[in-house]
């Protein structure tokens, strides 16, 4: 299907198509169309929309700012880091963690100017000014563009004689490992061929002053400001730039600003066609929950979303929102959990489990863990939902599914272990692993809020087919047996006790803008306790 620009509730300048990195990442959850909208900064939707953030909801915002005073002004470390904790829309979790990621970059950043010397390499400097590659034509081309604009955002870096030029390339925790070549060599390109440049927002890249003298090399460094991590991901002359480039990024640009596919999701919450696409399927009002007193940008939210925030606002903020992580080993129910679940998803993938060997390791379980483990997927096996499944019916394992409230602005988002088509209808199957039974007396939904989620999701329409034939289940594995239960998701009574749950959870979130921590007894096993003054606290006066 070719792509048709502007899309619906839509408009604006199509002859502009400027990529960045994560483009060329061809992420399986992001949507394709999505990506080639985002590849046109010119188009906007029509009706106005808030964007509104009472909080800063990046990451790495304070980390760049903070070092750009550093590195461009001159101002020493503490002055920058007493100049952010002013600044108002950053969480205070927000503010020790870039504090320590600060720290940690330039310490990175010295370790490498010291390997620089070491390699008898000229030394380097920052430079201010984004790199850009820049392409224009008097006459637009076949899919309506003039220029072409190829930016690689990051911490620039160039020697005094502009032999040499860096690009850092800063993750959030520690260096990704995942980057695909693509990504690489179309950092590396940029770095080598891109002009000094500056851009306001829906405007184009304008040249600064700088020095445009073309580098003869060219190196790409990884770094994790979590940890401060760092490698070298690239370190090339020219040619080979040019040779990576036309083997690994050439083809991908082409495929992600002309791709019209449709895969919804939470980067659904950015996109600018939303409002007249044909998915994801409208819900209005399905969270029963009145909106924020003033407009905000759109959000998405799962039910692991709305959970986290009930325990701890400032946890859901600091791990959901800005993805932040301690580095700390994770509790064995957490491993165990994780690796059941991926034997079972690569399983599944392939149809019915029960007729599997049960393997002799699983990924991050040592062999003492891995017993028990074992035991659950042996219990699993026992009844495996896809044991007896017709051929002809749909089988998807960790599918995302996503519906969208215009009223609230909000897309909802859940990715169930397994979806299965039974005689018209969906069968929603969620698997979890426990220790021990749950409190009897407490109700499914109450325990298990994902499958309240479920059912409103269910009940609105997603994912489709005979409501009077689709089914939720829950199976629990524990070590020595396990439990499954069903929910029938067009009873009545089910949807106003779900309605329910999820709308004691939903609304606080819903209009909170500060965030605050929420300390107790799971302040223990918090993964950014490091960072929260209120837990730290809590925990020693335990």
């Amino acid at each position: 299907m070719s792509l048709h620009l502007p899309p619906p509730g839509t408009d604006g300048d199509v002859q502009l198509i400027r990529t960045s990195l994560p483009l060329l990442r061809e992420d399986p959850q992001d949507c394709p169309r999505g990506n080639a909208l985002r590849a046109r900064p010119l188009i906007g939707q029509i009706s106005s929309r808030s964007r509104r953030k009472p909080v800063e909801d990046f990451a790495l915002g304070p980390v760049m700012n903070a070092l750009d005073v550093i590195e461009h002004d001159g101002v020493d470390v503490e002055r920058a880091i007493a100049h952010l904790r002013r600044n108002q829309k950053y969480h205070a979790g927000h503010l020790s963690w870039a504090e320590s990621a600060v720290r940690s970059y330039l310490a990175a950043r010295e370790a490498r100017e010291t390997q620089r010397r070491a390699l008898g390499r000229p030394a380097t400097l920052p430079v201010r000014a984004q790199w850009a590659a820049i392409t224009q034509s008097e006459v637009p081309d076949a899919r309506g563009a003039t220029r072409y604009e190829r930016t690689a955002w990051g911490r620039r870096y160039a020697s005094a004689d502009g032999s040499e030029r860096e690009l850092w390339l800063l993750s959030v925790n520690s260096v990704k490992d995942d980057r695909p070549p693509a990504e690489i060599a179309e950092a590396a390109a940029v770095t080598a061929t891109g002009l000094p440049s500056h851009s306001a927002f829906r405007d184009i890249f304008r040249p600064v002053p700088g020095s445009t003298v073309q580098p003869q090399r060219v190196r790409i460094v990884g770094v994790g400001c979590g940890n401060g991590d760092h490698d070298v991901l690239a370190d090339w002359d020219i040619e080979d730039v040019e040779r990576q480039f036309t083997q690994h990024a050439r083809l991908v640009l082409g495929r992600v600003v002309e791709d019209d596919r449709l895969n919804p999701g939470s980067t659904c919450t950015r996109c600018e066609g939303l409002v007249g696409c044909e998915l994801p399927h409208r819900a209005p009002g399905v969270l029963s929950v009145p909106g924020p007193r003033r407009p905000r940008a759109r959000r998405s939210v799962s039910a692991s979303d709305l959970r986290v925030h009930s325990l701890c606002p400032a946890q859901f903020h600091l791990t959901r929102v800005l993805h932040l992580k301690s580095g700390d080993p994770e509790s064995e129910p957490i491993r165990r959990g994780r690796a059941v679940d991926e034997w079972l998803n690569v399983h599944h993938g392939e149809g019915c489990c029960s007729t599997a060997p049960l393997p002799e390791s699983l990924s991050g379980l040592s062999p003492a863990e891995l017993p028990t483990a074992l035991a659950m997927l042996a219990e699993h096996q026992r009844a495996c939902p896809l044991d007896g499944l017709p051929p002809d019916e749909l089988v998807r394992v960790q599918h995302r599914l996503t519906a969208y409230d215009p009223e609230l602005d909000v897309v909802l988002i859940a990715d169930p272990d397994l979806l299965y088509s039974r005689s018209g209808g969906w069968i929603w199957h969620e698997t979890k692993t426990a220790a021990k039974r749950p409190w009897e007396g407490r109700e499914l939904m109450e325990t298990y809020p994902q499958l309240a989620f479920a059912v409103l999701m269910m009940s609105a329409g997603v994912p489709g087919g005979d409501p009077r034939r689709s089914l939720i289940e829950l199976e629990v594995l524990y070590e020595d047996g396990s439990r499954c239960e069903e929910i029938d998701p067009g009873d009545p009574d089910t949807q106003a006790e779900a309605h329910r749950i999820i709308a004691e959870l939903a609304g606080p979130w819903a209009v909170d803008e500060t965030y605050a921590p929420a300390p107790g007894d799971h302040c223990s096993g918090c993964d950014v306790r490091a960072h929260c003054a209120g837990g730290r606290a809590y925990l020693e006066a335990r």
